[in-house]
């Protein structure tokens, strides 16, 4: 009965609530480009998300990173996990890449993560490795081959895989204040977009459908949950934080299929299972001597 401590129950609300957060990102997004273009839409959020981490850091109070070298490492870190990796994300969905998929490509940036930061693998780690390289395969695979799906959905999609594993890794390296780096960051996605804007369509379509979506994305993903995930990390084991982007793509997945009827196909759901599986090869702890 000691599951059911006040603490264990605000845990596992967190952890919940992060998950089913983090998996409707895709799915809002896709019903927010149905009433706008995908730069005007994304600078939208931008900046609905940098106006209320500058409220919340004064109210926290969120403290900036204190050297000039540690804020222009989180500007060109924002560039590359919001800026870059928002573009090529809602690109990838506006040219009919469905959530679904877009969320198992994605599965595949903790082992990248993981595999890249380290000098040596070991054998599971190269094992898991091979499995998730293996089931992104087959969902490309899937998605051009089979699904008919354009080459540059799939490119973006690839190209966000690319730019989040790049940026996580450059937020992995960021020691000073990464929480109060975020309005920085968020400054940096919001120029990077801003930049595309005058050489895109920007058509918005504004309404409450439009609105929910946005404030959606801006509120509720881009601040809350990220705020979610440094509480979840701060108060965790970080492998077993990261463990909980094993539920991400099955969850995304489930919603696609309840909100937009799109199925993943069973090459898909192969390639899901093998990445989901070399996620668990990856971060497993090694059991200790004794």
């Amino acid at each position: 009965m000691q599951f059911f401590t006040r603490n264990n129950l605000v845990a596992c609300a967190s952890t919940s609530l992060f998950v089913l957060l983090w998996s409707s990102g895709a799915i809002v997004s896709k019903w927010g480009l149905a009433h706008a273009s995908p730069f005007a839409f994304l600078l939208v959020r931008f900046i609905i998300a940098l106006l209320a981490l500058t409220i919340l850091a004064r109210a926290l109070p969120l403290r900036l990173p204190g050297t000039r070298a540690a804020r222009g490492y989180a500007v060109a870190t924002g560039l590359v996990l919001l800026g870059a990796y928002q573009i090529f994300y809602l690109l990838a969905l506006d040219l009919q890449v469905t959530p679904g998929v877009m969320a198992t490509l994605l599965g595949v940036q903790p082992i990248l993560t993981a595999v890249l930061l380290e000098k040596r693998l070991s054998p599971s780690r190269l094992f898991g490795l091979c499995l998730g390289l293996l089931g992104l395969v087959l969902v490309v695979y899937q998605s051009i081959g089979l699904a008919g799906l354009s080459w540059a959905g799939t490119l973006c999609g690839l190209l966000a895989l690319a730019s989040m594993t790049g940026g996580s890794i450059m937020q992995k390296r960021m020691h000073d204040n990464p929480l109060g780096s975020l309005p920085l960051q968020y400054l940096a996605g919001t120029l990077l977009c801003a930049a595309f804007v005058p050489f895109q369509p920007f058509e918005i379509e504004a309404g409450v459908e439009f609105w929910v979506s946005v404030l959606w994305m801006g509120l509720l993903i881009s601040v809350l949950a990220t705020l979610l995930l440094y509480r979840l990390i701060a108060r965790g084991n970080l492998v077993n934080v990261t463990s909980l982007f094993y539920l991400v793509p099955a969850v995304t997945a489930l919603l696609d299929y309840l909100v937009f009827g799109n199925r993943l196909a069973p090459l898909s759901l192969a390639g899901m299972g093998l990445i989901v599986a070399g996620l668990l090869f990856v971060f497993r702890q090694p059991k200790s001597a004794g």
